[in-house]
Formats: C-alpha cells, sequence, structure tokens
C-alpha cells in the first residue's frame, strides 16, 4: 500500500502565495515522479508541475515564472510553491505520484485526496 498526504491548501488573495506538499509513505522502493494536477469547476484535469527523481521539471504554460516544484528523495515529499496567484489558479490541486514498490519491480501510480485551493478577494 501506498499513502498519499497533501497540505498547504486554503484561501488567498490574488497576488498571494501559498504552499502544497505532498508527503508519500507505505511500500515503495523508489519514487520516480512526482507531480501537482489541478481540476477547476466543469473544466478536466491538467498538469500543474512534475518532477523527476533527478530534479528535472515541468510547467504548464500558465504557471511557469510562478509556481515552482520541488521534492526532498529523503523524506519522500514534494512541495508546490505558488506566487503571483490569480482566480484563476482556483481549484482543486492533486499529487501525482509514480513510482516502484518495495520487494517488487511492479510500477505504481498513486493520486492524492486533493487540496483545495481558492484565490479570491
Amino acid at each position: 500500500q501506498v499513502q498519499l498526504v497533501e497540505s498547504g491548501g486554503g484561501l488567498v488573495q490574488p497576488g498571494g502565495s501559498l504552499r502544497l506538499s505532498c508527503a508519500a509513505s507505505g511500500n515503495i522502493a523508489r519514487i520516480n515522479v512526482m507531480g501537482w494536477y489541478r481540476q477547476a469547476p466543469g473544466k478536466e484535469r491538467e498538469l500543474v508541475a512534475d518532477i523527476s527523481r533527478d530534479g528535472t521539471t515541468n510547467y504548464a504554460e500558465s504557471v511557469k515564472g510562478r509556481f515552482i516544484i520541488s521534492r526532498d528523495n529523503a523524506k519522500k515529499t514534494a512541495y508546490l510553491q505558488m506566487s503571483s496567484l490569480k482566480p484563476e489558479d482556483t481549484a482543486v490541486y492533486y499529487c501525482n505520484v509514480r513510482g516502484i514498490r518495495s520487494g517488487t519491480y511492479y510500477s505504481f501510480e498513486k493520486w492524492g485526496q486533493g487540496t483545495q485551493v481558492t484565490v479570491s478577494s
């Protein structure tokens, strides 16, 4: 079993900042990619940013220059630092983790439960 615990969402004014965290635990041998996705009401889930084990990052065009994704491999935790937030960033943010299970060569993919981010004055 792999568990993800997300934290850090909330209500923030336009221009403000928030930091999301996603901690993985359980039967994990290696985490390859950690990422954040978001889904706004009436829209499809979209990739916000992801980061590979070696630190290579990938961002949606809409968040480049405002969001920074990072990870701590020892803590099996990913972070999303969000700055200069806009009302259009309002969504439920989901953590996504892909890796290899302990004691096997089987891969896994796990989604977090989601955390609400609301940008409003």
